[in-house]
């Protein structure tokens, strides 16, 4: 066996996939925690947890007001699709 085989393959070959450059290369450790996790829970707790119930029934009252126009635009638009079959057969 030559060689020059050995040398011809373990020449390194770029790839434009994979960047020479491994200084641009960003390491993210996934499982560590941040430290700043404290400041954020301290803040989260300063947060007054008193709610407005009557922002949440009016909240509550639009969106049922909503659901029950669009129970009624596909209602009508069922029963106008059928007259108009009906009436087109005769």
């Amino acid at each position: 066996m030559s060689t020059e085989s050995l040398n011809r393959t373990s020449e390194v070959i770029e790839n434009p996939s994979q960047p020479a450059d491994l200084n641009n290369v960003v390491k993210l450790d996934v499982l560590k925690q941040k430290s700043d996790t404290p400041e954020v829970q301290a803040k989260v707790t300063k947060v007054a947890k008193r709610v407005n119930i009557e922002i949440l029934k009016q909240r509550l009252y639009e969106e049922k007001k909503k659901e029950k126009v669009k129970r009624t635009i596909i209602l009508s638009s069922v029963i106008v699709s059928l007259g108009a079959l009906t009436m087109l057969t005769y």
